[in-house]
């Protein structure tokens, strides 16, 4: 199992900054046997938006997966993935984690034939172009996902590349898409039954951003060779330990109320995330859009403004430790920086004693990772010296079963610190308004009193500036 180190959270440790952990898990017992166990009852409630905590048991979607990946091996050199947040930040974080480094640049015997992956998570026109300059489509199987199938990025992405598909391909196109969308509802749905497309189901009362574990995150997994039953099994084996109601045993729901007492008695509102291990880069951006997106709520379930949210901060260690914690240590005290330190990497690099008489020689006969793990120990060390609380989640290695326990931890932590804020960490008003003056911009039907309003005030913030 993955653990959760809170040594340097503890007023034992960091003085005043910290916490008296063990009080304060005496004190929050109670309420913290109340929501999970009050999660585990609601799971299967429609309209609650927990069936996330379901997705591990839909052995139908994982079979389908996996026969949809054994029906296409070897027909395609590649796969690209047409989403945006959640509908693309799971699956890219763990095969980048996953995947041999550099998987793109292999060669096909090096990536043991399986298709290279790409991800379309923005609307760039020069990045659109870039990879389409570069990527033979016809022998390309382009996923796009989104469950409304209104979705304005993923969907003008794959208007592109339908039309250049149909070009090459005719009829046959549609051979090479596969579409991950809503069971019925939806254009996507529509044009996928017209169409004859190959589909998967983005399950109901599931939001993007908690995905990963359905057809959403496992498709794109698959067919490149991911073990999609060890992601299950990780996830069913966390789920196991996280039903545990005591929160003395439960690490999702430590790590939930230390941050949440970190914000409301000391003040930190900061939330870094910091693995130290290149591939787990796009861990930081799926635990950005999870945190913030949850938690970022301006109303709390009484309908009381408190415009809620503690800001997640992507780093990576060891690189920014030149670049960032020059600050952590010496700036603002607002912040909890959990670390993620992986305890056996793949491979074992040697440094060689090449410069044995300069003072570069404590080096030389050492190791690449124990380098790199001294670092997050001492960075992590560091920070307690100057009374900054901070974390860190040991992960015994990066493979499937432990990246799916991490994943899942993740999740539930947020659902818990969702409860003790006591807001709908399930919605997200705040994106819905920009969405909505998008498609008044673009034109759309229906939005034609937005429009106006929208450009009225785009005409009054012009004529304000010009008079500055």
């Amino acid at each position: 199992m993955i653990t959760l180190d809170c040594t340097n959270v503890s007023n034992k440790v960091i003085g005043e900054q910290g916490l008296d952990l063990a009080q304060c898990f005496d004190e929050y017992a109670p309420k913290i046997q109340e929501i999970i166990t009050n999660l585990n009852m609601n799971k299967d409630k429609p309209g609650a938006w927990l069936q996330w905590m379901n997705l591990g048991y839909n052995e139908e979607t994982v079979w389908y997966v996996k026969e949809f990946a054994a029906m296409v091996d070897g027909r395609f050199d590649n796969i690209l993935v047409l989403g945006i947040g959640g509908s693309a930040l799971g699956a890219m974080a763990l095969s980048e984690a996953l995947l041999k480094p550099y998987w793109n640049l292999l060669d096909k015997e090096k990536r043991d034939n399986f298709p290279r992956i790409f991800f379309l998570d923005n609307i760039d026109p020069d990045e659109i172009n870039g990879l389409l300059d570069i990527l033979d489509l016809k022998k390309t199987l382009v996923n796009v996902i989104t469950k409304s199938g209104s979705t304005a990025e993923t969907m003008s992405q794959f208007m592109i590349i339908k039309d250049r598909l149909y070009e090459l391909l005719g009829d046959d196109y549609r051979k090479n898409v596969v579409a991950t969308t809503d069971k019925q509802a939806g254009i996507l749905r529509q044009l996928a039954n017209e169409e004859g497309y190959k589909t998967f189901v983005v399950p109901d009362d599931v939001g993007g951003r908690f995905s990963v574990f359905s057809a959403v995150g496992l498709v794109p997994l698959a067919l490149v060779g991911l073990d999609i039953d060890e992601i299950i099994k990780g996830f069913k084996i966390m789920d196991l330990t996280l039903k545990n109601t005591d929160i003395k045993k439960n690490i999702a729901a430590q790590n939930a109320l230390i941050h949440y007492l970190m914000d409301k008695q000391k003040g930190k509102y900061l939330s870094v995330i910091m693995p130290y291990s290149s591939r787990l880069k796009y861990v930081s951006d799926w635990y950005a859009q999870l945190w913030a997106e949850s938690l970022g709520k301006e109303y709390n379930r009484k309908g009381e403004k408190i415009n809620n949210g503690p800001t997640p901060i992507k780093a990576l260690g060891a690189t920014d430790q030149h670049s960032q914690i020059q600050l952590y240590n010496e700036g603002k005290n607002d912040k909890v920086i959990t670390f993620i330190r992986v305890d056996e990497f793949d491979n074992e690099l040697a440094i060689p004693n090449i410069f044995e008489y300069t003072g570069l020689n404590y080096l030389g006969g050492k190791s690449i990772n124990r380098l790199i793990n001294a670092e997050a120990d001492a960075t992590a060390t560091t920070l307690a010296d100057f009374q900054r609380p901070n974390l860190t989640i040991h992960l015994p290695k990066i493979n499937e079963y432990y990246l799916a326990q991490l994943f899942y931890m993740f999740e539930m932590e947020t659902a818990i610190i969702g409860e003790l804020y006591d807001i709908d960490a399930f919605n997200q008003p705040g994106v819905e308004q920009a969405k909505n003056y998008t498609y008044a911009l673009m034109g759309r039907l229906g939005y034609e009193e937005s429009a106006a309003e929208l450009k009225e005030k785009i005409n009054r913030n012009k004529e304000l500036m010009e008079s500055i």
